[in-house]
């Protein structure tokens, strides 16, 4: 039966408009991969102290917190494609102004500018894939736009160290190039798409964030999009490296310490490529709770132990298990939402609020990871990551599966019932439709 159910979700096609979005995504994650290690220094190349560097490398992730709501309403109103195509544009001009920044603070200004039209475009393209996704292939198509960006981030600090000789404006310039040439993309094999949903107004009423929260499965994934924005988006990409470059320095390891933080990185990434494809497919036929459970439990168990090791080959080998872990987790909690939200709805508000949650994990991870690093030491800081791992996990346990069969048998396809209104407890206190 789960063969049956696999060719059947095999034989839909991803769209061609979701494979355009993809592509653009790509096109941004090179991009994003190629500044990423450079901008710190270029930060210190203005006389900025350590604090400040940081401030330059937060300020981003802390406008695209603040401004998500209005991203999702922006969405809403005006339609994904045109709301993406702008938010790519933002950071395009964001990335245009940085490169000519002369002193400190317009660096920081225009990094900031850069994170309103990331939360922009990154919502957009959520509520793009909820609407534009055949039911079926939910989790087929989140893995694939998620493997789009893992795949760009890793080839685009190859392309950056190759452009590091031209100093560290060029690089931005580029950057900024290719965001012109996705929205650009965008805009062009999108046209007819735009233009039928312009000669057609979006009347799908809005899924108020009241109305998902009544739903277990979106309080779950608050839970999780916050856990792994803490601990894959903030602590890796801050402590990690950290961690590597002190702890294995002048051990006699044929990689010294510099070079084992970006080994960390990297095997984290193709750990993660590895399962997302994978996970995605198999939450289409089999639901998404049991991959999310299992995803949220192997990167906890990663997580929560690589700050004791003291040997470097478990200390990678636990780079490679975390990694594994949140690429089970990512395409299958996305396809969740969509499946809560549905295609009847709009789904702006909804999606902003889980890239919220997301955001601010990632900003408030690596400051009070930190400070219990310097209380107590790298190992405390990653157990209490791989324990909210764990707590994300336990929710999830107590949620209901959003990936229904839509008949006895059949492939699952049905999304959960819209919740309009709370309806009266049932008899033993339980709302069922808050399941």
């Amino acid at each position: 039966m789960a063969r049956t159910q696999t060719s059947r979700t095999e034989r839909v096609p991803i769209p061609r408009e979701i494979k355009v979005l993809i592509a653009a995504a790509f096109i941004i994650a090179i991009g994003f991969g190629i500044i990423a290690p450079l901008l710190p220094q270029y930060a210190q190349s203005f006389n900025a102290s350590a604090t400040a560097v940081s401030a330059v490398v937060s300020v981003f992730g802390l406008t695209r917190l603040l401004f998500a709501p209005f991203s999702g309403r922006i969405t809403s109103r005006f339609g994904e494609t045109p709301a993406y195509m702008t938010g790519v544009l933002i950071v395009a001009a964001s990335m245009f102004l940085v490169a000519f920044s002369q002193e400190y603070w317009q660096l920081l200004l225009f990094r900031g500018l850069g994170g309103i039209g990331s939360t922009l475009f990154t919502v957009s393209a959520m509520a793009f894939l909820a609407r534009k996704a055949p039911p079926s292939i939910r989790g087929r198509v989140s893995g694939a736009y998620a493997s789009a960006f893992l795949i760009g981030n890793i080839a685009g600090p190859v392309v950056g160290a190759a452009l590091a000789v031209f100093g560290y404006r060029v690089p931005f310039l580029i950057y900024g190039t290719a965001l012109v040439a996705a929205a650009g993309l965008v805009f062009f094999l999108l046209r007819d798409s735009r233009l039928a949903d312009r000669g057609k107004p979006d009347t799908r009423p809005e899924m108020r964030v009241a109305e998902a929260w009544e739903h277990t499965p979106y309080r779950a994934a608050l839970t999780s999009f916050f856990a792994n924005g803490w601990a894959t988006f903030g602590v890796r990409n801050s402590l990690t490296p950290l961690l590597a470059a002190t702890a294995f320095a002048g051990t006699g390891f044929w990689l010294d310490g510099p070079q084992i933080a970006g080994a960390a990185l990297s095997l984290f990434a193709l750990g993660n490529i590895a399962a997302v494809t994978l996970s995605s497919r198999l939450s289409d036929v089999h639901g998404r709770k049991p991959l999310i459970i299992t995803g949220l439990l192997v990167a906890a168990a990663g997580t929560a132990f690589i700050g004791w090791m003291d040997n470097a080959w478990f200390f990678l080998a636990l780079c490679v298990l975390s990694g594994i872990g949140t690429g089970l987790l990512n395409a299958p909690q996305q396809a969740a939402i969509a499946d809560i939200v549905g295609q009847e709805r709009k789904a702006g508000p909804v999606m902003s609020t889980a890239q919220m949650a997301s955001d601010l994990g990632a900003i408030s991870g690596p400051l009070i990871a930190g400070l219990v690093v310097d209380a107590a030491g790298f190992g405390w800081a990653f157990l209490l990551s791989g324990a909210i791992l764990a707590v994300a996990a336990v929710s999830w346990a107590f949620a209901a599966e959003t990936n229904r069969p839509v008949s006895p048998g059949g492939p699952r396809t049905g999304a959960l019932p819209t919740v309009s209104a709370p309806e009266p407890p049932a008899p033993d206190g339980h709302r069922p439709d808050a399941g």
